[in-house]
């Protein structure tokens, strides 16, 4: 069986907002243009249809013996620890013959660091600005470890140069996008700007982006959505899934 042959589920959050759903389906469809063949299928834990569940159950009932599991998420936590292991084990329960294998989560990623960089420079803001504080704004998580991610990419992202880089999350950890930002003007950087590690339009982006510019920040980037670097990154994620042994079957 070729690796196109096997069909990638790709398990994103899901939102109620409709912009989220549409930015998947362009990321998506942009790694089906990166790799003709390769059958692409979207799922969403959550607020839009259809379930991971629905999606693997039909693929298995219609004949397909093989998948490969991929979680549309930029940092392990919560949905990519708990859910989506049980949406894992009940089709497995259910389709004892079908494998699934899993492929690791978007980030963290060397590549991503471009991609946040692409989305400030389309905002004016030159990368590594010695005079450009940046602020890395991620979901933020309830998971200590999840949060330790971003400050590493943080701490990775100084060293091209900027003023500063610092962590922040909307949510669950401190400190917030707009504390953030007010410290590093009260600390004297020149200028600040956001950068919103989000995969797509949402709520927590919307919010940020009205916080910071509140706060003082001079840009907010937009969300990463279909930048062609998580296409590459999905797809390496997908190679490396077909090279792993780990699959998940009720056997």
């Amino acid at each position: 069986m070729t690796g196109v042959s096997r069909p990638l589920v790709a398990v994103a959050h899901g939102s109620t907002d409709p912009r989220a759903a549409a930015t998947v389906e362009q990321l998506l469809g942009a790694v089906g243009l990166r790799r003709p063949g390769l059958r692409v299928l979207t799922s969403y834990l959550d607020h839009a249809p259809p379930t991971p569940v629905k999606v693997l159950d039909g693929l298995a009932a219609g004949g397909a013996r093989e998948a490969v599991v991929l979680p549309l998420l930029l940092t392990a936590a919560y949905h990519s620890k708990i859910d989506i292991p049980g949406v894992l084990s009940t089709v497995a329960t259910r389709h004892p013959r079908f494998r699934m294998r899993t492929a690791g989560t978007l980030g963290p990623h060397p590549l991503l660091l471009g991609a946040l960089e692409r989305r400030l420079a389309e905002t004016g803001v030159e990368t590594g600005d010695p005079s450009t504080a940046v602020v890395l704004v991620s979901a933020g998580s309830s998971d200590p470890s999840a949060n330790a991610v971003i400050e590493s990419m943080a701490r990775a992202w100084s060293a091209r140069g900027w003023w500063a880089v610092r962590p922040a999350y909307a949510s669950a950890a401190r400190p917030a996008p707009a504390e953030a930002v007010r410290a590093l003007r009260e600390a004297g950087a020149p200028r600040v700007v956001v950068a919103s590690y989000f995969l797509a339009p949402g709520y927590f982006a919307d919010k940020v982006r009205t916080e910071s510019l509140a706060a003082g920040a001079t840009a907010v980037s937009a969300v990463l959505g279909a930048a062609p670097e998580l296409a590459e990154i999905i797809l390496q994620r997908y190679a490396e899934a077909l090279h792993e042994t780990r699959t998940v079957a009720a056997v």
